[in-house]
């Protein structure tokens, strides 16, 4: 956006005092040294033509609608003997000048009309610039730069929506880092809000209350984070839960799982069942060996259809029997 957000200032549309030297802006400049012709300065403009005083305002407020165009006027006071060429802009593209560049006489002063455009899609709320004059001169207290903050209020409704998403653990060394994002859904700039939580099998491991993050989020603006987790646990499984919150009711929460297992823990059983795996598969191949030469336990048959012992088996008792009673026979 061509203006940068801001913290909510309360106020109504354009306040019409003015101001040029305020003890706040005072404050904010160095003070002239003693003797010196006083500098030039830039201030908002009264909007009855009066000088400015000390009873002005110090910056400028604007408040309207998406679209809308604001006018106001600024004042260029040069109190010094020889005129100065102050030239102007704004820090984001929302503001216009009647004149880019202005030469202001000696001892008076110049006012410069200019208009803030809302654009179409502005987000609502609360939003920032400055308004920049410079001048480059050789006379005392003609060179110089002066900047007057710029506060705009877009007006409409603010819809505050917040997410977080990828979330992921992972171990680095004896501790583990949480990655995730933030983003923006709403039509508001948020501050986000943390808090991280983690529970094992036998109860909590980790509990952070919430903290405001130092990113603020943009309507549509997403953030990629990271967390610092010192002392996970060395065994166990668990679950981390990130909760953000962030003012009007924006709120989300994602979880990731991490399991903590030592490398013995992990090794130990891998190696056991691949080396029942292999006493399996070794009886396996001396089975099959036995048996596919058709030298197994299995009696063979003759051709007379007499069971005959497996070769290399001695003969039985039957055998013996039966061999004498033929040979008594013939």
């Amino acid at each position: 956006m061509p203006f940068r957000t801001r913290t909510a200032v309360s106020g109504a549309i354009l306040a019409t005092a003015a101001v040029l030297l305020c003890p706040a802006a005072a404050a904010a400049r160095p003070a002239a040294a003693p003797g010196a012709t006083p500098g030039w300065s830039a201030a908002p403009a009264p909007a009855d033509g009066a000088a400015p005083s000390t009873r002005d305002r110090p910056y400028f407020y604007l408040a309207g609608a998406p679209g809308t165009v604001m006018n106001d006027r600024v004042s260029l006071r040069n109190p010094g003997g020889r005129a100065v060429t102050v030239r102007l802009r704004g820090s984001g593209g929302w503001l216009a000048f009647a004149a880019k560049e202005v030469t202001v006489p000696p001892r008076t002063r110049a006012t410069v009309p200019f208009t803030v455009t809302v654009p179409p899609d502005a987000a609502p709320g609360e939003h920032s610039a400055a308004l920049v004059a410079t001048a480059g001169g050789t006379g005392r207290g003609a060179a110089g730069r002066d900047t007057v903050p710029v506060h705009l209020r877009v007006t409409g409704p603010v819809l505050a929506a917040l997410t977080v998403e990828n979330v992921a653990v992972r171990g680095r060394g004896g501790a583990a880092v949480i990655r995730y994002t933030l983003v923006n859904r709403g039509n508001t700039v948020l501050t986000p809000r943390l808090a991280v939580r983690a529970d094992g099998l036998f109860g909590p491991v980790l509990r952070r209350a919430a903290r405001t993050l130092p990113d603020r989020l943009a309507p549509g603006q997403s953030a990629d984070l990271t967390e610092t987790w010192a002392d996970p646990p060395g065994l166990d499984a668990v679950k981390v839960r990130l909760t953000v919150t962030a003012d009007g009711g924006a709120h989300g929460s994602a979880t990731a799982s991490y399991s903590a297992l030592p490398w013995g823990v992990v090794a130990g059983p891998a190696f056991l069942l691949a080396g029942v795996g292999g006493l399996v598969a070794v009886r396996r191949r001396r089975r099959a060996k036995g048996t596919g030469d058709g030298r197994g336990g299995e009696p063979v048959c003759s051709g007379d259809g007499a069971a005959r012992p497996p070769a290399g088996e001695a003969a039985g008792p039957a055998a013996e029997l039966a061999g004498s009673g033929s040979g008594a026979r013939a």
